[in-house]
């Protein structure tokens, strides 16, 4: 019986062009064929390698055909490499079906790790990492914009998203009138780029730098928004919880629930559950 072939993700740069691994390289070189976002942009990348390979087409707009036929030929033997147009594929980019389909038929998928906007931006932007929330691109439209914003003005943890040059500036807007002008952001701007820069101060503030220097509007962004203080206290809300927990579970459960929920110490809600 003829052995299957396997798939491997395999993270590209996000801009500067030596930000691969040499595993990566040769991952490229040793593959039947490469599955690319974008074909022009796959060669631009192989060229300066100096890897000659065949590559195809692989995006949101044929994911659904396509998934079938690389299926096949992944059963008949052949590997083949996922890459996105730029960093890690599947993180904000085609190939979910693709590898759930692997799954589900039981070929290998092997991660070849690197590059990552996010992981990037986050490094180096001077926030707390310990825990994140990754969104993706926030909605085009304003209202719903302002929903999912106005879902982080409790959360512990940092919140990113990506954004591009035609909405940096209404999203900047929508967080401000959702989280307040004082809230704390990080412009992650061109990473790995000529010309990237890092901006950290109060959104109100980003925007009156952006919105000063119009070259600071061109490109591509990551945004980070610092998570809500943690409180230090347990409140009624805590208590609140605490109480609908504690019918259906031990009080130590209940507590750390609770804790982790509102970002206030386990030790503390235990003690206040006890005095219930």
């Amino acid at each position: 019986m003829q052995q299957a072939g396997k798939l491997y993700v395999v993270a590209t740069p996000i801009g500067n062009l030596e930000d691969i691994t040499q595993r990566a390289l040769n991952v490229l070189r040793d593959v039947d064929f490469i599955a690319a976002e974008d074909t022009r942009n796959a060669q631009k990348l192989l060229q300066h390698y100096g890897i000659q390979k065949k590559c195809f087409a692989y995006h949101d707009h044929n994911e659904s055909n396509q998934t079938p036929a690389v299926i096949k030929q992944l059963q008949d033997g052949l590997n083949i490499a996922l890459i996105s147009d730029a960093g890690t594929p599947l993180i904000n980019d085609p190939g979910y079906r693709l590898v759930s389909q692997c799954r589900q038929q039981g070929l290998q998928v092997v991660p070849v790790p690197g590059a990552c906007a996010i992981i990037a931006a986050l490094s180096a932007a001077g926030v707390a990492t310990d825990q994140f929330y990754f969104g993706g691109f926030l909605p085009a439209k304003s209202q719903a914009r302002q929903s999912i914003l106005a879902r982080l003005s409790e959360q512990v943890a940092t919140a990113v998203f990506y954004e591009s040059t035609h909405r940096i500036i209404a999203s900047l807007k929508d967080i401000q009138l959702t989280l307040g002008a004082d809230k704390k952001v990080v412009i992650g701007r061109e990473l790995t780029k000529t010309f990237e820069t890092f901006y950290t101060n109060t959104v109100e503030n980003v925007l009156e730098w952006m919105q000063g220097d119009h070259n600071q509007q061109k490109g591509e962004f990551v945004v980070i928004i610092e998570g809500a203080e943690k409180l230090t206290e347990v409140d009624a809300k805590c208590i609140k919880l605490l109480e609908s927990l504690r019918p259906h579970m031990p009080l130590k459960t209940a507590a750390g629930i609770v804790a982790e929920t509102y970002g206030v110490k386990k030790k503390a809600v235990y003690e206040a559950g006890l005095q219930l």
